[in-house]
Protein backbone atom coordinates (compact mmCIF):
# COMPACT_ATOMS: atom_id res chain seq x y z
CA UNK A 1 0.00 0.00 0.00
CA UNK A 2 0.99 3.28 -0.84
CA UNK A 3 0.83 4.56 3.13
CA UNK A 4 3.46 1.90 4.19
CA UNK A 5 6.04 2.53 1.74
CA UNK A 6 5.71 6.46 2.74
CA UNK A 7 6.34 5.16 5.82
CA UNK A 8 9.19 3.13 5.09
CA UNK A 9 10.42 6.24 3.41
CA UNK A 10 9.85 8.72 6.81
CA UNK A 11 11.62 5.65 8.76
CA UNK A 12 14.65 5.27 6.08
CA UNK A 13 15.30 9.27 6.12
CA UNK A 14 15.42 8.72 10.69
CA UNK A 15 17.67 6.58 10.03
CA UNK A 16 20.29 8.29 8.14
CA UNK A 17 20.18 11.58 9.93
CA UNK A 18 19.86 9.76 12.72
CA UNK A 19 16.79 11.70 14.39
CA UNK A 20 13.26 11.85 15.21
CA UNK A 21 11.12 12.74 12.44
CA UNK A 22 7.33 13.23 11.55
CA UNK A 23 5.47 13.99 8.45
CA UNK A 24 2.67 16.06 8.29
CA UNK A 25 -0.28 17.73 5.32
CA UNK A 26 -0.27 20.87 5.01
CA UNK A 27 -3.11 21.27 7.54
CA UNK A 28 -1.00 20.08 9.93
CA UNK A 29 -2.67 16.19 10.24
CA UNK A 30 0.05 13.43 11.08
CA UNK A 31 0.50 11.07 8.34
CA UNK A 32 3.58 9.49 9.18
CA UNK A 33 6.73 9.26 11.87
CA UNK A 34 9.77 7.40 12.68
CA UNK A 35 10.06 4.86 15.18
CA UNK A 36 13.57 6.93 16.32
CA UNK A 37 12.14 8.40 19.58
CA UNK A 38 15.13 9.15 21.91
CA UNK A 39 14.78 12.74 22.03
CA UNK A 40 11.08 13.09 22.09
CA UNK A 41 10.02 16.80 23.38
CA UNK A 42 6.43 17.13 24.49
CA UNK A 43 4.99 18.96 21.83
CA UNK A 44 6.39 15.73 19.60
CA UNK A 45 4.66 12.87 22.44
CA UNK A 46 1.39 14.82 21.91
CA UNK A 47 1.25 15.47 18.41
CA UNK A 48 1.83 11.63 17.49
CA UNK A 49 -1.25 10.97 19.97
CA UNK A 50 -3.72 13.72 19.07
CA UNK A 51 -2.79 13.47 15.32
CA UNK A 52 -2.99 17.43 14.97
CA UNK A 53 -0.17 20.13 15.28
CA UNK A 54 -2.33 22.43 18.12
CA UNK A 55 -3.06 25.78 17.39
CA UNK A 56 -0.06 27.52 19.60
CA UNK A 57 2.45 25.40 18.10
CA UNK A 58 0.83 25.62 14.84
CA UNK A 59 1.14 29.79 15.27
CA UNK A 60 5.18 29.47 16.75
CA UNK A 61 5.60 27.58 13.39
CA UNK A 62 4.34 29.89 11.05
CA UNK A 63 6.02 32.71 12.80
CA UNK A 64 9.21 31.30 11.71
CA UNK A 65 7.98 31.01 7.87
CA UNK A 66 7.42 27.28 6.97
CA UNK A 67 4.01 28.50 4.92
CA UNK A 68 6.19 30.22 2.46
CA UNK A 69 9.76 28.12 2.40
CA UNK A 70 10.70 27.09 -0.58
CA UNK A 71 13.76 25.25 1.29
CA UNK A 72 14.39 23.58 5.11
CA UNK A 73 13.70 26.07 7.51
CA UNK A 74 14.92 26.32 11.25
CA UNK A 75 12.45 26.49 13.56
CA UNK A 76 14.11 27.53 17.51
CA UNK A 77 12.79 25.72 20.44
CA UNK A 78 10.15 27.62 22.86
CA UNK A 79 10.72 26.13 26.46
CA UNK A 80 7.42 27.74 27.80
CA UNK A 81 5.30 24.91 24.82
CA UNK A 82 8.09 22.14 25.62
CA UNK A 83 9.05 22.49 22.21
CA UNK A 84 13.01 21.32 21.47
CA UNK A 85 14.30 23.08 17.82
CA UNK A 86 13.39 21.23 15.11
CA UNK A 87 13.78 21.33 10.84
CA UNK A 88 10.88 21.89 9.01
CA UNK A 89 11.97 20.64 5.17
CA UNK A 90 8.67 21.50 3.00
CA UNK A 91 7.58 18.99 0.40
CA UNK A 92 6.94 20.51 -2.86
CA UNK A 93 6.08 18.94 -6.26
CA UNK A 94 6.88 21.25 -8.79
CA UNK A 95 6.29 24.22 -6.74
CA UNK A 96 2.84 22.69 -5.34
CA UNK A 97 3.09 22.22 -1.79
CA UNK A 98 2.04 18.88 -0.46
CA UNK A 99 3.19 18.36 3.10
CA UNK A 100 5.86 19.39 5.46
CA UNK A 101 8.68 16.63 6.61
CA UNK A 102 9.97 17.51 10.51
CA UNK A 103 13.40 16.64 11.75
CA UNK A 104 14.17 17.37 15.74
CA UNK A 105 17.21 18.29 17.29
CA UNK A 106 18.25 16.02 19.97
CA UNK A 107 18.74 18.70 22.91
CA UNK A 108 19.65 22.64 23.13
CA UNK A 109 23.02 21.55 22.06
CA UNK A 110 22.09 19.93 18.64
CA UNK A 111 23.13 22.24 15.96
CA UNK A 112 20.57 23.32 13.52
CA UNK A 113 23.20 23.52 10.78
CA UNK A 114 24.11 20.12 11.34
CA UNK A 115 20.78 18.89 10.36
CA UNK A 116 20.61 21.08 7.84
CA UNK A 117 24.29 20.07 6.32
CA UNK A 118 22.53 16.25 6.78
CA UNK A 119 19.78 16.77 4.37
CA UNK A 120 21.94 16.40 1.23
CA UNK A 121 22.69 13.34 1.95
CA UNK A 122 18.76 12.09 1.62
CA UNK A 123 17.56 14.42 -0.77
CA UNK A 124 16.48 12.11 -3.15
CA UNK A 125 14.62 10.27 -0.51
CA UNK A 126 12.75 13.86 0.94
CA UNK A 127 11.80 14.42 -3.35
CA UNK A 128 10.54 10.77 -3.23
CA UNK A 129 8.16 11.34 -0.33
CA UNK A 130 6.66 14.51 -2.25
CA UNK A 131 6.22 12.56 -5.05
CA UNK A 132 4.42 9.96 -2.92
CA UNK A 133 2.69 12.14 -1.31
CA UNK A 134 1.34 14.01 -4.18
CA UNK A 135 0.23 10.62 -5.60
CA UNK A 136 -2.11 10.05 -2.90
CA UNK A 137 -3.62 13.32 -2.75
CA UNK A 138 -6.76 13.12 -3.28
CA UNK A 139 -7.23 15.52 -6.02
CA UNK A 140 -3.99 14.01 -7.96
CA UNK A 141 -5.44 10.60 -7.97
CA UNK A 142 -5.89 8.74 -11.40
CA UNK A 143 -9.61 8.57 -10.63
CA UNK A 144 -10.14 11.70 -9.94
CA UNK A 145 -7.74 13.24 -12.15
CA UNK A 146 -10.24 11.26 -14.73
CA UNK A 147 -13.35 12.12 -13.51
CA UNK A 148 -12.23 15.93 -13.76
CA UNK A 149 -11.57 15.79 -17.34
CA UNK A 150 -15.04 13.98 -17.71
CA UNK A 151 -16.71 17.01 -16.33
CA UNK A 152 -14.55 19.57 -17.87
CA UNK A 153 -15.18 18.05 -21.17
CA UNK A 154 -18.68 17.72 -20.74
CA UNK A 155 -18.60 21.66 -20.04
CA UNK A 156 -17.22 21.88 -22.99
CA UNK A 157 -19.81 19.69 -25.42
CA UNK A 158 -18.16 16.57 -25.74
CA UNK A 159 -21.27 14.01 -26.61
CA UNK A 160 -19.04 11.44 -24.79
CA UNK A 161 -18.27 12.78 -21.92
CA UNK A 162 -22.16 14.37 -21.56
CA UNK A 163 -22.95 10.50 -21.98
CA UNK A 164 -20.63 9.37 -19.09
CA UNK A 165 -21.73 12.19 -16.54
CA UNK A 166 -25.74 10.90 -16.96
CA UNK A 167 -24.54 7.86 -14.80
CA UNK A 168 -22.53 10.21 -11.94
CA UNK A 169 -24.13 9.99 -7.84
CA UNK A 170 -23.14 13.44 -8.15
CA UNK A 171 -25.76 15.00 -10.56
CA UNK A 172 -28.60 12.37 -8.53
CA UNK A 173 -31.50 11.28 -11.15
CA UNK A 174 -32.39 14.58 -12.87
CA UNK A 175 -31.23 18.25 -13.24
CA UNK A 176 -31.08 21.31 -12.87
CA UNK A 177 -27.80 22.12 -11.77
CA UNK A 178 -25.58 25.09 -12.20
CA UNK A 179 -22.54 25.90 -13.16
CA UNK A 180 -20.02 28.41 -11.27
CA UNK A 181 -16.53 29.32 -12.27
CA UNK A 182 -13.60 30.77 -9.70
CA UNK A 183 -11.42 32.62 -10.95
CA UNK A 184 -8.19 34.43 -9.15
CA UNK A 185 -7.92 38.08 -11.04
CA UNK A 186 -4.10 39.09 -11.69
CA UNK A 187 -2.52 42.16 -10.26
CA UNK A 188 -2.92 43.86 -13.59
CA UNK A 189 -7.13 43.10 -13.43
CA UNK A 190 -6.90 40.59 -16.09
CA UNK A 191 -5.50 37.22 -16.74
CA UNK A 192 -5.06 34.59 -14.31
CA UNK A 193 -2.01 35.28 -11.84
CA UNK A 194 0.71 32.58 -12.04
CA UNK A 195 2.18 30.96 -8.68
CA UNK A 196 4.19 34.31 -7.58
CA UNK A 197 6.74 31.51 -6.41
CA UNK A 198 7.62 30.32 -9.95
CA UNK A 199 10.03 32.10 -12.33
CA UNK A 200 7.41 31.35 -15.49
CA UNK A 201 3.90 30.19 -15.54
CA UNK A 202 3.35 26.37 -15.88
CA UNK A 203 -0.03 25.62 -17.22
CA UNK A 204 -0.04 22.33 -15.47
CA UNK A 205 1.44 23.50 -12.27
CA UNK A 206 -1.72 26.17 -12.05
CA UNK A 207 -4.49 23.35 -12.80
CA UNK A 208 -3.02 21.15 -10.62
CA UNK A 209 -3.32 23.99 -7.70
CA UNK A 210 -6.49 25.04 -9.19
CA UNK A 211 -8.07 21.37 -9.00
CA UNK A 212 -6.71 20.98 -5.41
CA UNK A 213 -7.80 24.40 -3.92
CA UNK A 214 -11.40 23.75 -5.40
CA UNK A 215 -11.44 20.30 -3.89
CA UNK A 216 -10.31 21.57 -0.51
CA UNK A 217 -12.39 24.97 -0.40
CA UNK A 218 -15.76 22.60 -1.58
CA UNK A 219 -15.26 20.51 1.33
CA UNK A 220 -18.46 20.38 3.12
CA UNK A 221 -19.81 22.82 1.57
CA UNK A 222 -23.23 21.01 0.18
CA UNK A 223 -24.32 23.11 -2.50
CA UNK A 224 -21.27 22.27 -4.08
CA UNK A 225 -21.70 18.85 -5.82
CA UNK A 226 -18.30 18.94 -7.66
CA UNK A 227 -15.21 20.42 -8.59
CA UNK A 228 -12.34 20.71 -11.50
CA UNK A 229 -9.65 22.87 -12.25
CA UNK A 230 -7.90 24.37 -14.93
CA UNK A 231 -5.14 26.21 -15.81
CA UNK A 232 -6.85 29.72 -15.12
CA UNK A 233 -10.00 28.98 -13.71
CA UNK A 234 -11.88 26.08 -11.17
CA UNK A 235 -15.58 25.46 -12.11
CA UNK A 236 -17.81 23.89 -10.00
CA UNK A 237 -21.18 21.59 -10.52
CA UNK A 238 -23.67 23.06 -8.11
CA UNK A 239 -27.12 22.40 -6.96
CA UNK A 240 -29.74 24.80 -8.58
CA UNK A 241 -30.80 26.58 -5.03
CA UNK A 242 -26.93 27.66 -4.15
CA UNK A 243 -26.70 31.46 -2.60
CA UNK A 244 -24.85 34.10 -2.32
CA UNK A 245 -23.46 32.96 1.24
CA UNK A 246 -22.34 29.49 0.22
CA UNK A 247 -20.19 30.74 -3.23
CA UNK A 248 -18.76 33.26 -0.34
CA UNK A 249 -17.73 30.73 1.64
CA UNK A 250 -16.13 28.53 -1.06
CA UNK A 251 -14.16 31.93 -2.00
CA UNK A 252 -12.73 32.61 1.41
CA UNK A 253 -11.63 29.02 1.82
CA UNK A 254 -10.30 29.56 -1.76
CA UNK A 255 -8.16 32.34 -1.10
CA UNK A 256 -6.98 30.67 2.55
CA UNK A 257 -6.26 27.41 0.45
CA UNK A 258 -4.36 29.31 -2.03
CA UNK A 259 -2.01 30.66 0.57
CA UNK A 260 -1.21 27.54 1.86
CA UNK A 261 -0.65 25.37 -1.39
CA UNK A 262 1.34 28.20 -3.06
CA UNK A 263 2.79 30.07 -0.68
CA UNK A 264 1.51 33.45 -1.47
CA UNK A 265 -1.43 35.66 -0.89
CA UNK A 266 -4.53 35.24 -3.00
CA UNK A 267 -5.41 37.81 -5.49
CA UNK A 268 -8.45 39.40 -6.06
CA UNK A 269 -11.07 36.09 -6.48
CA UNK A 270 -14.08 36.11 -8.28
CA UNK A 271 -17.16 34.07 -9.34
CA UNK A 272 -19.83 33.49 -11.71
CA UNK A 273 -22.23 31.69 -12.00
CA UNK A 274 -24.34 30.20 -14.90
CA UNK A 275 -28.60 30.48 -14.72
CA UNK A 276 -30.03 26.92 -14.12
CA UNK A 277 -29.24 23.91 -16.87
CA UNK A 278 -31.92 20.98 -16.92
CA UNK A 279 -30.11 18.86 -18.95
CA UNK A 280 -26.72 17.54 -19.07
CA UNK A 281 -26.38 18.84 -22.46
CA UNK A 282 -27.20 22.18 -21.16
CA UNK A 283 -23.64 22.15 -19.08
CA UNK A 284 -21.99 23.55 -21.93
CA UNK A 285 -24.19 26.49 -22.24
CA UNK A 286 -24.22 27.22 -18.06
CA UNK A 287 -20.21 27.04 -18.56
CA UNK A 288 -20.29 29.55 -21.20
CA UNK A 289 -22.56 31.73 -19.17
CA UNK A 290 -20.28 31.12 -15.40
CA UNK A 291 -17.01 32.32 -17.61
CA UNK A 292 -18.92 35.26 -18.90
CA UNK A 293 -20.26 36.25 -15.56
CA UNK A 294 -16.42 35.88 -14.21
CA UNK A 295 -14.97 38.16 -17.25
CA UNK A 296 -17.54 40.98 -16.48
CA UNK A 297 -16.70 40.71 -12.47
CA UNK A 298 -13.42 41.14 -13.74
CA UNK A 299 -13.37 43.62 -15.46
CA UNK A 300 -16.18 45.50 -13.67
CA UNK A 301 -15.40 45.54 -10.09
CA UNK A 302 -18.86 47.11 -9.10
CA UNK A 303 -20.45 43.55 -10.25
CA UNK A 304 -19.18 42.22 -6.62
CA UNK A 305 -16.96 39.17 -6.01
CA UNK A 306 -19.82 36.74 -6.38
CA UNK A 307 -21.70 37.27 -9.54
CA UNK A 308 -24.66 35.93 -11.54
CA UNK A 309 -24.99 35.49 -15.21
CA UNK A 310 -28.59 37.22 -14.57
CA UNK A 311 -26.89 39.74 -13.35
CA UNK A 312 -24.37 41.30 -15.89
CA UNK A 313 -26.67 43.62 -17.75
CA UNK A 314 -25.02 44.13 -21.16
CA UNK A 315 -22.22 42.23 -20.93
CA UNK A 316 -24.62 39.01 -21.92
CA UNK A 317 -24.82 40.66 -25.23
CA UNK A 318 -20.71 41.38 -25.77
CA UNK A 319 -20.08 37.60 -24.42
CA UNK A 320 -22.92 36.14 -26.98
CA UNK A 321 -21.54 37.78 -29.95
CA UNK A 322 -17.97 37.59 -28.62
CA UNK A 323 -17.34 41.23 -29.68
CA UNK A 324 -13.81 42.87 -29.66
CA UNK A 325 -15.12 46.31 -29.42
CA UNK A 326 -13.50 48.05 -32.06
CA UNK A 327 -12.01 51.27 -30.54
CA UNK A 328 -13.98 53.68 -32.73
CA UNK A 329 -17.13 51.70 -32.85
CA UNK A 330 -18.74 55.36 -31.38
CA UNK A 331 -18.10 58.62 -32.73
CA UNK A 332 -18.87 60.04 -29.60
CA UNK A 333 -16.92 57.88 -27.44
CA UNK A 334 -14.07 57.99 -29.90
CA UNK A 335 -14.12 62.03 -29.33
CA UNK A 336 -14.43 61.36 -25.59
CA UNK A 337 -11.39 59.20 -25.30
CA UNK A 338 -9.39 61.21 -27.50
CA UNK A 339 -9.88 64.16 -24.71
CA UNK A 340 -9.59 62.52 -22.11
CA UNK A 341 -6.23 62.82 -20.38
CA UNK A 342 -6.64 61.81 -16.99
CA UNK A 343 -8.99 60.12 -16.12
CA UNK A 344 -11.38 62.57 -15.77
CA UNK A 345 -14.53 62.63 -17.85
CA UNK A 346 -15.07 59.14 -18.98
CA UNK A 347 -15.51 57.32 -14.71
CA UNK A 348 -17.56 60.02 -13.97
CA UNK A 349 -19.63 59.49 -17.00
CA UNK A 350 -19.97 55.68 -16.79
CA UNK A 351 -20.89 56.39 -12.78
CA UNK A 352 -23.68 58.42 -13.64
CA UNK A 353 -25.08 56.67 -16.02
CA UNK A 354 -24.67 53.25 -13.40
CA UNK A 355 -26.39 55.58 -10.66
CA UNK A 356 -29.54 56.23 -13.02
CA UNK A 357 -28.26 59.72 -13.41
CA UNK A 358 -27.71 60.54 -9.23
CA UNK A 359 -25.17 63.28 -9.45
CA UNK A 360 -25.28 62.97 -5.25
CA UNK A 361 -24.01 59.05 -5.43
CA UNK A 362 -21.76 59.94 -7.96
CA UNK A 363 -20.40 62.20 -6.13
CA UNK A 364 -20.17 60.29 -2.81
CA UNK A 365 -18.20 57.53 -4.37
CA UNK A 366 -15.86 59.00 -6.38
CA UNK A 367 -15.23 61.63 -3.28
CA UNK A 368 -15.73 64.65 -5.54
CA UNK A 369 -17.98 68.14 -5.06
CA UNK A 370 -21.24 68.08 -7.12
CA UNK A 371 -20.16 71.27 -8.53
CA UNK A 372 -17.46 69.15 -9.94
CA UNK A 373 -19.74 66.70 -11.26
CA UNK A 374 -21.84 69.02 -13.13
CA UNK A 375 -18.65 70.82 -14.36
CA UNK A 376 -17.78 67.40 -15.73
CA UNK A 377 -20.61 66.59 -17.56
CA UNK A 378 -20.84 69.99 -19.27
CA UNK A 379 -16.99 69.58 -20.72
CA UNK A 380 -18.69 65.97 -21.70
CA UNK A 381 -21.29 68.53 -23.55
CA UNK A 382 -18.95 70.29 -24.97
CA UNK A 383 -16.85 68.13 -26.92
CA UNK A 384 -19.64 65.82 -27.99
CA UNK A 385 -21.96 68.63 -28.94
CA UNK A 386 -24.83 66.98 -27.50
CA UNK A 387 -26.40 65.99 -24.22
CA UNK A 388 -24.89 63.08 -22.78
CA UNK A 389 -27.84 61.79 -20.98
CA UNK A 390 -30.39 62.50 -23.67
CA UNK A 391 -31.97 58.98 -24.74
CA UNK A 392 -29.81 57.76 -28.02
CA UNK A 393 -26.69 59.57 -26.99
CA UNK A 394 -26.71 58.23 -23.62
CA UNK A 395 -27.42 54.51 -24.60
CA UNK A 396 -24.78 54.33 -26.63
CA UNK A 397 -21.66 55.62 -24.53
CA UNK A 398 -23.18 53.25 -22.06
CA UNK A 399 -22.88 50.60 -24.04
CA UNK A 400 -19.14 51.84 -25.67
CA UNK A 401 -18.46 52.10 -21.92
CA UNK A 402 -19.01 48.62 -20.86
CA UNK A 403 -17.70 47.10 -24.20
CA UNK A 404 -14.78 49.20 -23.63
CA UNK A 405 -14.04 47.31 -20.19
CA UNK A 406 -15.25 44.14 -22.04
CA UNK A 407 -12.08 44.00 -24.28
CA UNK A 408 -9.99 44.01 -21.34
CA UNK A 409 -11.87 40.79 -20.00
CA UNK A 410 -9.41 37.62 -19.59
CA UNK A 411 -9.25 34.82 -22.40
CA UNK A 412 -10.12 31.28 -20.93
CA UNK A 413 -8.60 28.32 -23.06
CA UNK A 414 -10.99 26.44 -25.01
CA UNK A 415 -9.36 23.39 -25.77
Amino acid sequence: MQNQVIEDVVESIAQSVGRGLSLEDPDGVLLAYSSHQTSADRVRVNFLLSKKVPPDVNEWQLRHGIAQAVRAVAVPANEELGMLGRICVPLLVRGFRVGYLWVQQRSGEDPAAGILASLAAVRPSIDRLAELLLETDSASSERRTQREAAFLAACRGAAPAVEELRGWRELGAHGPWRVAVVHEVSDGGGQARPDATSDAEDPHELALLHRTVALQATVGVVPVLFSAGASAFSVLLCAPGIGRSALQEVLDRYGAQVAKRAGRAAGRLVVGLSEPAPDVRDLATAFVQAQHAVQAAVVDPGLGEVTAYAGIGVYQFLGALGWQAPRHGSVHFGELSEAERVDELLPVLELLYDKNGSVQDVAAQLHLHRSSVYNRLARVRSIIGVDPLAGSVRLELHLALKANRWRRRPRFEQT
